[in-house]
This record gives structure tokens, C-alpha cells and sequence, in this order.
């Protein structure tokens, strides 16, 4: 009998399942690829901005040589845009490498996390590759209970990931609320603030999570280049925290775990807010396109403040799975979220005009009774 490797609490572990790419679906259905939709990631559909294309193209003459472990360029770049030093920034690949190298450096195997139903999958996937408690409160219209996730906190507790706007739901939560939650959660609980679609957020729901940095000293606020800013393939995130948190994620992190490209990029994506303003531009005019032909065909959905929208799209358990399935026959990529305990909802990123048209076009066909 062969023996297993590993602990028993990794081999539990069900390994994230990104969204199809094209390549995939266009071998497994024998369609074209120049036709095919991608709304499965929540990627900007603007691409790669024209200012980051040149800054990579520049850098590239320097990949012979390793990265710049501290990337002092980009860490200078963010500490003037969020007015802090440069030594409260830690840089990941990706958000993701954020939350996990947070939740390494203050759980121990055996202590809790607390975080909502239908929030990230990372969150669950931290959690259960520690070997910590998961303490999941139950969401509240899809969204995050901030009374119950306080209440949630046990005496082994030391983190909570929050995320503003969630995903997969797209809900929010109000600064106020927000700000009072993280104020009332006990100084040694370390709140991982996940802002991944901030960027998207309406001018009046904005609120200053930096701000809350230099009051809070449990606090830790993270952020992507991959949604709004168009850098989903370089995998770069960053964290804005005190020195005491920073120095413990700094010791954990990988010496060159952001590349020489996605920091030249990303010092220039941070300073194009011409495209920032065109992303949300068309972000918010996607939204009303799908959410308008959601109410058309009489589907409920959640309504979203990030770069997607969580639809319902039967009334079974296989609603999901069976629509997702005619969409990928049709050439469209949404994301079924039954790992998230909501097999009857698709979620589908906001696309270019004519994207988003496809996708409706091929819902109708594929809801059409017979």
C-alpha cells in the first residue's frame, strides 16, 4: 500500500480551477478562436494599456539579469501615489500571493480564520494549506455579515479577510460600516482588507482604506494590477501596511516574486489614469447593458460594484453546469461558481460592447424553452 505524502489537511485541499482559456474550449468544441468570448476572469478587455506595452518593451533588454528584489522604482511610484513610505508596501505576484504570504506569517497550524460565505476561494484555500480553522459566517444577500464575522472571533483567532467588492458577488460594503468593523476587530487580529476591484468603485462609494492604515496597526490593505489596471498575465498585487506587519510579510516573500516586465509595467500602468478612466468608463456602461437584458429575460442577479455581475440562471441545482455548458458550445467563457455553494448562478465579467452582446445573444439561445 503505497503511503501518503503530505499532511491529511493539504491532501483535503480541492485545487483552484481557473476559468477555461481559449485555447481549451476552442480544441474541446472545434471552434475558432478569434471567435470566442472570454468573460470568465474578470479581466480588463481594454488589454494591456499602451503605456505599459512601451515600458515592457524597454525593460526587456534587462532579462538576462534577475529583478530588482526590492523594486525600488515601483515601491517609490506607490508610496507617492498612497502618500506612505515605501517601507509599509510589500509586493506580490499577484493579490493572491498577498493573502496567502499574510495568512503564513500570523496563523499557526491549528489557529482560526474567519471569513463570509461566497467570498474568494483563496481565502478557504489559506486557510486549509495551514492547517487553520476556517470560521465562515454566513453571508447576508450574498454579501459579507459584519456583525457575525465580529462575533466569529474566537480567542485562537488571528486574521480576518475581508474583501471590498466581493468576488464572486460584487457586493460592497460601506466605508463607515467597514472602517467601525475593523475598529472594533481586537489589536491582536490581523485584517487583510482585499480591495482587488476598488478601482471600479463609483465616486460616491469611495473611502479612504489608507487613511485607516496609519490608524489601525492590524490592518493590511491589497490591491492588484490585474483587474483595472490590464496586467492580469504579469501577476502583480501589492500590500499597504505598518512596519511591523510589512516586516513579517517581507520575511516570507519570494527574493524575486514580481518580474522585471511587471514592474516596469506597472510603474507606468499606476500613472495612466487616462486608461483608468476609460476601464471604468466602460465597466459602468457594461453594467447597465447586462443588467438591463438580465431584467429583460426576468433573471435575478446580484448587483455588483466590480467588473462583473453574479446571475441566476435556473432554479435547479444543474442550472449552472447545463447553461455554462451551451454558452461554451457557443463560443462564450463565463465562470460557474457551484464551488462556491451557488450551483445555480453563473458570473460573468464585463466586456467590450460587442462581447457583452455575444454573450446575451448566446444566454437567450441557450434559457430558450426546447
Amino acid at each position: 500500500m503505497t503511503t501518503p505524502f503530505g499532511p491529511s489537511y493539504v491532501r483535503e485541499i480541492a485545487p483552484y480551477v481557473a476559468g477555461k482559456p481559449i485555447s481549451e474550449v476552442a480544441r474541446e468544441f472545434g471552434l475558432d478562436e478569434a471567435r470566442i468570448v472570454k468573460l470568465a476572469s474578470n479581466e480588463n478587455p481594454l488589454g494591456v494599456p499602451e503605456s505599459a506595452q512601451r515600458a515592457i518593451a524597454q525593460a526587456a533588454a534587462e532579462l538576462g539579469r534577475y529583478p530588482d528584489s526590492n523594486a525600488f522604482e515601483l515601491k517609490a511610484a506607490l508610496a507617492a501615489r498612497y502618500d506612505v513610505p515605501a517601507e509599509w508596501i510589500t509586493l506580490g505576484n499577484g493579490s493572491n500571493d498577498i493573502l496567502e504570504i499574510a495568512a503564513h506569517a500570523c496563523v499557526e497550524r491549528g489557529q482560526s480564520i474567519v471569513y463570509s460565505q461566497y467570498s474568494f476561494a483563496g481565502y478557504a484555500l489559506a486557510t486549509q494549506g495551514l492547517g487553520a480553522r476556517h470560521r465562515v459566517t454566513p453571508a447576508v444577500q450574498y454579501g459579507h455579515d459584519l456583525d457575525a464575522m465580529l462575533a466569529a472571533i474566537a480567542d485562537d483567532t488571528r486574521l480576518v479577510f475581508v474583501a471590498n467588492p466581493n468576488n464572486p458577488t460584487g457586493t460592497f460594503i460601506d466605508g463607515a460600516a467597514l472602517e467601525a468593523f475593523i475598529a472594533r476587530v481586537p489589536a491582536d487580529v490581523v485584517v487583510v482588507l482585499d480591495e482587488a476591484y476598488t478601482e471600479y468603485l463609483a465616486a460616491d462609494k469611495r473611502y479612504d482604506s489608507i487613511e485607516w492604515v496609519r490608524r489601525y496597526p492590524n490592518l493590511v490593505v491589497s490591491r492588484t494590477f490585474s483587474k483595472a489596471y490590464g496586467l492580469a498575465g504579469l501577476r502583480i498585487g501589492f500590500a499597504i501596511a505598518q512596519p511591523a506587519l510589512t516586516d513579517l510579510l517581507n520575511r516570507l516573500r519570494q527574493p524575486f516574486n514580481v518580474n522585471t516586465l511587471a514592474q516596469a509595467a506597472a510603474v507606468a500602468a499606476l500613472g495612466d489614469t487616462a486608461y483608468l478612466e476609460k476601464s471604468a468608463a466602460l465597466n459602468a456602461e457594461g453594467y447597465r447593458t447586462l443588467t438591463a437584458a438580465f431584467e429583460r429575460m426576468g433573471l435575478e442577479y446580484v448587483p455588483s460594484d466590480g467588473n462583473f455581475v453574479l446571475v441566476r440562471v435556473g432554479q435547479d441545482d444543474a442550472a449552472g453546469d447545463r447553461v455554462n455548458l451551451e454558452l461554451l458550445r457557443q463560443g462564450v467563457i463565463v465562470r460557474p461558481v457551484g464551488g462556491y455553494g451557488l450551483p445555480q448562478w453563473l458570473r460573468v465579467t464585463i466586456g467590450l460592447a460587442d462581447e457583452n452582446a455575444a454573450f446575451i445573444a448566446a444566454l437567450e439561445r441557450s434559457l430558450a424553452p426546447g
